[in-house]
């Protein structure tokens, strides 16, 4: 078939002054629709018509063939239907040819995407019927209209929008016409169908605020979370991606887990955001499915060859936690926890790029009081060694004795919470959403050295630390200089050790507030700042 496509683009705009020719997302306004007409797979001519000689001038230099439009059409009154009759019969005549369907494509659309248009133009080839087709967007309201200078309803009942008799409105994308049906003042046949364009498609461009919401949309890149979480790792991971995930709201947010990752895939699942599991032996060919910009890989140590791939492909990288060889090829490496052997550039280390939860921030700091009242025992949300219960075993006569009431909390991925139902008067508390408001009534608390280390040392709680396993005990956070106490590996602290220092401490007030003031000392408040501004850094380098 032979196809038409002309762009009508006027110089003069009332609303956006040179509207066809400023600058969107560093392109010429004019540039997509240009472009997207000379993508299609029917190859049409594609012209723009128009009355300024910069139009003209700038939409050669884009490709596209020009008419020049005649002043008696120009004004600020004359519809589309004579500008586009007369565009077609003389670039009929210029081309000697006899289009079979003459399309309208307005340059205030950018964001139209050429398959969509293909589709539209498939239908018009298969039901020759089709005397024309319109892109619209669904626009299904309650409405109201105007009648003798009084406003009354457009419907008769009050529904919810998926109840409403369906409405639709025109875009500016395409008006596809048959040559039988077009004439100076006509476009559409009698049988017209609709094109349904999704919202972001079907922006049309008429203020400054649909200017900007445009160069929202085509500046908005993929990031691509690369995750792990499962019983043997924990959770840790998941969090902290969700921590990141939260403070970008101007791009595309994909998370993919490997295999193993069941439990952290329905976590990131309740919290609203695509994910996916992996599906291919390699999880590289599913990276490479999404087409990310950035991928941000927090999912522990990284090889080479996994590292080398994402480079050959020129998409960006962010790794977290990463201590693998594969660590020295990322764009930008975020270590919190683990201390580096070498100083390496690009890697930010240490409790400066912690990232927090709002909620902590929003935590008033406790004041270390003389008498302890409250325990708080919290190993993560897998606790695989259950040094939960350990911890137990050890405090639990003692704090009955004094006491002392204890809250345990627990996580998705705790399997022994069996074991827990023999201590009685315990405070448990599974998959909770609000830790700070825990850790903040808590005078002293047991935890592990990963992630919630930083959160006590936020709200300056005492606390004793019992490491999960031979990776943990290489976090330099959790010790004397940060204001923990640090009983290794807790599988191999004997209960007698970790009630014996229980009880030291809850004897001494003055070590217990020299505790708080090291954990306040550090600047963790800003990581999550420092860290998001990595991010963004690396999505607008060039």
């Amino acid at each position: 078939m032979n196809v038409l496509i002309i762009i009508p683009a006027r110089g003069g705009s009332k609303g956006i002054p040179r509207k066809n020719l400023r600058p969107l997302a560093g392109k010429p306004l004019l540039h997509y629709s240009i472009q997207t007409s000379l993508a299609s797979a029917y190859q049409p001519d594609v012209y723009v018509t128009s009355e300024d000689d910069e139009v003209l001038f700038m939409a050669k230099k884009l490709g596209a063939k020009t008419y020049e439009r005649p002043p008696e059409l120009s004004g600020d009154d004359i519809t589309l239907d004579p500008v586009i009759y007369d565009a077609y019969r003389g670039i009929r005549a210029i081309e000697g040819k006899d289009y079979d369907l003459i399309v309208t494509l307005q340059p205030t659309s950018p964001l139209l995407k050429t398959i969509t248009l293909d589709e539209a133009l498939d239908q018009m080839a298969r039901k020759p019927s089709i005397d024309t087709m319109i892109a619209a967007v669904d626009d299904t309201h309650l409405t109201w209209g105007e009648k003798n200078g009084e406003f009354i309803p457009n419907y008769q009942e009050r529904l919810n929008r998926q109840y409403l008799p369906k409405t639709y409105k025109e875009t500016g994308g395409f008006l596809i016409t048959r040559k039988s049906i077009i004439s100076e003042h006509n476009r559409i046949g009698k049988n017209t169908q609709l094109a349904i364009l999704t919202r972001k498609e079907g922006i049309d461009i008429d203020t400054f605020e649909d200017f900007n919401l445009c160069e929202f949309y085509l500046k908005r890149k993929t990031i691509l979370f690369v995750v792990a979480g499962y019983p043997a790792i924990g959770l840790g991971h998941i969090y902290n991606t969700l921590i990141l995930a939260h403070e970008i709201t101007n791009h595309r947010l994909i998370f993919l887990v490997d295999e193993n990752s069941r439990l952290g895939l329905e976590k990131i699942r309740s919290n609203n955001y695509e994910v996916h599991m992996q599906e291919s032996p390699d999880i590289l060919d599913d990276i490479m499915k999404f087409k990310p910009y950035l991928v941000i890989n927090d999912r522990l140590d990284t090889t080479t060859a996994y590292m080398n791939t994402l480079r050959s492909r020129k998409i960006r990288t962010l790794n977290i936690e990463d201590l693998g060889e594969g660590a020295m090829l990322a764009d930008v490496v975020v270590n919190a926890i683990y201390p580096e052997k070498k100083a390496a550039p690009n890697h930010y280390y240490g409790p400066d790029y912690f990232c927090a939860r709002e909620e902590f921030f929003l935590t008033p700091v406790k004041p270390v009081r003389e008498k302890v009242g409250n325990i708080l025992i919290t190993f993560g949300g897998v606790d695989p060694a259950n040094l939960t219960l350990k911890t137990l075993e050890a405090i639990y006569d003692h704090c009955i004795a004094a006491g002392i009431s204890i809250h345990v909390v627990t996580g998705l991925g705790y399997e022994n919470a069996a074991s827990l139902e023999a201590f009685k008067g315990i405070e448990l508390h599974r998959n909770i959403i609000n830790i700070s408001e825990l850790m903040s009534q808590a005078d002293m608390a047991f935890t592990s050295a990963g992630r919630t280390t930083y959160e006590l040392a936020l709200l300056g709680i005492p606390s004793i630390i019992l490491c999960q396993n031979a990776r943990e005990q290489t976090h330099f956070f959790a010790d004397e200089r940060h204001g923990f106490i640090n009983l290794g590996l807790g599988e191999q602290v004997a209960t007698d050790l970790i009630l014996d220092q229980f009880r030291q401490l809850l004897n001494d007030h003055d070590r217990r507030r020299g505790m708080q003031e090291k954990m306040l000392k550090n600047d963790i408040r800003e990581g999550k700042r420092r860290v998001v501004k990595l991010i963004h850094e690396i999505l607008e380098k060039p």
